[in-house]
């Protein structure tokens, strides 16, 4: 059974950083490509970052230069290195799984950016 785990969101400053992880279970990740999504309140989830079974990264829109996806294969774990946050970063961040029928998510971590 496909699983997702998020940790590390909560509450941070303007200006501040935040490193939420992802524990998977139920699959290797190193053979599928992994990524970070966010929904913000009131909009539709939409993505931040992935990273490939090459480990080839894609990140769009304001996270570009800001947020840093990773991959740690041997702890079956992916990452998302959050710098210069701002209010605008606010959002339910997920977990997620690309297979070329589906996508799977994990329950999500909040992330609130305010001073």
């Amino acid at each position: 059974q496909v699983q997702l785990r998020e940790s590390g969101g909560g509450l941070v400053q303007p200006g501040g950083s935040l490193n939420l992880s992802c524990v998977a279970s139920g699959f290797s990740i190193s053979a599928f490509t992994m990524g970070w999504y966010r929904q913000m309140a009131g909009k539709e989830r939409a993505l931040v970052a992935c990273i490939n079974k090459y480990d080839d990264t894609h990140s769009q829109g304001s996270a570009k230069g800001r947020f840093i996806i990773s991959r740690d294969n041997t702890q079956n774990t992916i990452y998302l290195q959050m710098n210069e946050l701002q209010p605008d970063d606010t959002a339910v961040y997920y977990c997620s799984r690309f297979t070329s029928r589906d996508i799977s998510y994990g329950q999500g971590t909040q992330v609130t950016v305010s001073s």
